[in-house]
């Protein structure tokens, strides 16, 4: 209909016109709300008494009703033989994929899943890409070298340990680690989980310590793999990032406090508590030596500064890679040519490669297990994520699972060469990436100049003093203070903010598995609040649309009289239908009668549920029960395929009826208008439990309407006016 015919429409037919146009904007958005302006200011004003006289006719006089136009909902054939037509759908269609893709895969597919550096080795571009790989490599290496020994301290292992772990596992990760930045090797967090699990079992004085560690890197590997492997990462989601920062943060505290008995001059109780630590410290302040506290705070302030100057300015980011050598060389040379008291020192270190060796045996390792699933869980947490986050800006194709994998065969090789567990380190990482690394040829490098240690260096690192060590674990472990985190959250979300507070406090005073295990345990406790008290939205219609959203977040949002629209953001189950039927209960008479359009009606006829998440059958039972008894019909929006499959075999579409399933939001409103404005056809009260009762629209008729659901409805889409 164009322009033209609209203005020769005659006053009886202007509320035809008009409500064709409204319709054909809101269903078809064939005309911008502009062009409706300029038809309407063409059609002829209406008087006022003719107005008032066509709604008072319309109000003694029932039009017939406009049919509705809906999309027909495609049912699955619950009574087909197709497999994936089972309550496990979910669990078959995985499994079918996964089927599905092995068969797809040729091949060199097979080669580059198992060894992912075949991806970037096929097309490495020499002229630009080792030239950058071999600086980034250089100056990872010169920063890993200094960190590997004082992280090796930390773990109460010997400094030639922490060079053995980041020989092989960098070697290693670079042909079965699909990221191509991370820098892998020892890490001050890991190293502390080391000290604490093994301190209980042995001394690290004793040989068994060194072999406990060793065997620790085994299980940290084997969990790795069969999580990478059954891709099982997806279970750390379930940890909220507040755990982890809190956790990190009070492990840095805990860290760096150990590491002052260097500085002190005078030895300190080996804990993971902070109250233990602080009365050692202040115990044996008497024996303070002021030789080791000098030479270690110089080191730590020369640190601090290059590591400063390296993050503020891109161009002098080695810098900031040189600090840890830089700081070495210092403490080194000071303590061969003036031999100052006080300082305890290195000492010798073996010459050579490490051997293969396997454990000797696995008495205590049952006892290890509680600390492999940790570590396991901090290098998913942490690797992963730092892995991810380079792959994103770097532009390439990450697996987490994959990744997780290619960390566990680091670990397994590392062990049965004298390694303990490594992981992604963060700093090295950065470093590795602000050094423009392209490819894990960086890795290689990095391991090259690990062995050029360990073949003709250890002998010049017997003179390095502790407190030098002391001072680079401190200055490393300073950025995991994540105190702006914690400014952040308190600004943003209380709730997260309550759960760092929670972590970092219980991990201090409580030792670094308790305050794990608290932190955890509140996150998850958020969780199952959160699933058990789902957000329950109250749609409304936007105006000139067919969209419907949550009525507090766009207050120009109308709904309809008897009609309740409702969006549950979570699954349906047994432990939150409760409250879902509370609210529920709720909303049927606090929804804001001024924004109300359609006939006036008494209460609530329509429930429309838009179905978007699993649910569970009884729960939807029980819910469809509920309003059955109230003669409330339930409507069901928006089910996907999954959903409406398990509710089709198990007899809820037939018991609700398939004519109350649709495709939108809109259809079902729509449906349950055009049942609302049918005009009575019984008088008489019928007991037939299911057929839908309406009142009638006059306030003071007692008299109900007997309407049959109508799966006919395919013309123009019904749009009331308001009145």
């Amino acid at each position: 209909m164009n322009v033209a015919a609209f203005s020769s429409l005659s006053i009886t037919n202007w509320n035809y016109a008009s409500l064709f146009l409204h319709a054909t904007i809101s269903d078809r958005y064939v005309l911008p709300l502009l062009h409706v302006d300029l038809i309407l200011s063409i059609l002829p004003p209406i008087p006022m008494s003719v107005a008032v006289k066509d709604f008072s006719t319309a109000s003694s006089s029932s039009p017939p009703a406009i049919p509705v136009k809906v999309i027909p909902l495609q049912h699955p054939d619950s009574t087909s033989s197709n497999p994936l037509c089972h309550h496990s759908v979910p669990f078959n269609i995985f499994f079918s994929r996964w089927t599905e893709k092995i068969k797809r895969m040729t091949f060199f597919d097979w080669i580059d899943t198992i060894f992912p550096c075949f991806l970037w080795i096929r097309t490495y571009r020499w002229q630009q890409y080792f030239k950058l790989d071999l600086m980034a490599g250089i100056t990872v290496g010169i920063m890993l070298v200094p960190q590997a020994m004082s992280y090796a301290r930390l773990a109460g292992l010997q400094p030639i340990y922490g060079l053995y772990s980041s020989f092989v596992p960098v070697f290693v990760y670079a042909v079965f680690g699909s990221s191509r930045q991370l820098a892998v090797g020892p890490v001050a967090l890991v190293s502390l989980l080391v000290s604490n699990a093994l301190s209980g079992i042995a001394d690290p004085s004793e040989e068994l310590y060194t072999e406990l560690a060793i065997l620790l890197a085994l299980l940290v590997g084997i969990f790795e793999c069969i999580m990478g492997f059954l891709r099982l990462g997806w279970l750390t989601r379930f940890i909220s990032h507040s755990v982890i920062s809190g956790f990190t943060t009070a492990s840095a505290v805990v860290i760096g406090l150990s590491q002052l008995k260097y500085f002190l001059g005078y030895s300190v109780s080996r804990s993971s508590k902070i109250v233990p630590l602080i009365e050692s410290i202040i115990a044996g302040a008497d024996q303070f030596k002021w030789p080791p506290f000098l030479l270690g705070s110089t080191i730590l302030i020369i640190l601090l500064v290059m590591k400063h100057v390296g993050k503020a300015k891109k161009e002098l980011q080695f810098v900031r890679a040189a600090g840890p050598l830089t700081g070495l060389a210092l403490g080194t040379t000071i303590a061969k040519v003036f031999h100052p008291p006080f300082i305890s020192l290195v000492g010798d270190i073996p010459q050579g490669l490490p051997e293969f060796s396997f454990p000797n045996s696995f008495d205590h390792a049952k006892l290890l297990l509680p600390t492999a699933a940790l570590i396991t869980g901090v290098a998913i947490l942490e690797s992963v994520g730092i892995a991810k986050a380079l792959a994103a800006r770097n532009r390439y194709e990450l697996d987490s699972n994959s990744e997780l994998f290619g960390l566990g065969v680091a670990n397994i090789f590392g062990s049965l060469f004298s390694a303990y567990p490594t992981t992604g380190s963060f700093s090295r990482s950065a470093v590795n990436s602000e050094s423009e690394a392209k490819t894990g040829l960086s890795g290689l490098i990095t391991g090259a100049i690990i062995g050029c240690s360990l073949l003709f260096l250890t002998p010049m690192f017997k003179y390095i003093p502790q407190c030098a060590l002391a001072a680079i674990v401190i200055s490393a472990v300073s950025g995991l203070v994540d105190y702006e985190g914690a400014i952040f959250l308190w600004r943003v979300d209380k709730r997260d903010f309550t759960l760092w507070t929670i972590t970092s406090t219980t991990t201090l005073f409580f030792g670094i598995e308790i305050g794990v295990l608290i932190g955890v345990g509140v996150s998850l406790a958020f969780v199952i609040h959160e699933s058990a008290n789902p957000h329950i939205a109250v749609l409304g219609r936007l105006p000139g649309t067919t969209v419907y959203r949550n009525i507090k977040q766009y207050p120009e949002a109308y709904t309809y009289n008897g009609i309740v629209i409702v969006r549950i953001d979570a699954p349906i189950y047994f432990a939150n239908i409760s409250y879902i039927k509370d609210r529920l209960r709720e909303y049927e008479v606090a929804i804001d009668k001024r924004t109300n359009k359609g006939p006036d009606l008494e209460r609530i006829y329509f429930v429309i549920l838009e179905l978007s998440h699993s649910s569970a059958v009884e729960a939807i039972k029980k819910l469809y029960e509920e309003y059955k008894t109230r003669d409330i019909q339930l409507a069901i929006s928006n089910p996907n395929k999954e959903v409406l499959l398990i509710l089709a075999r198990s007899g809820i579409v037939e018991l609700i009826g398939r004519e109350w399933f649709y495709v939108r939001v809109h259809d079902a409103v729509q449906v349950c208008l055009h049942h609302v404005q049918t005009p009575p056809t019984n008088v008489e009260e019928s007991s037939n439990n299911t057929s839908l009762w309406r009142r009638s629209s006059a306030k003071n008729s007692s008299s109900y309407a007997e309407v049959k659901p109508d799966t006919n409805l395919l013309k123009e889409p019904l749009v009331l006016r308001e009145n």
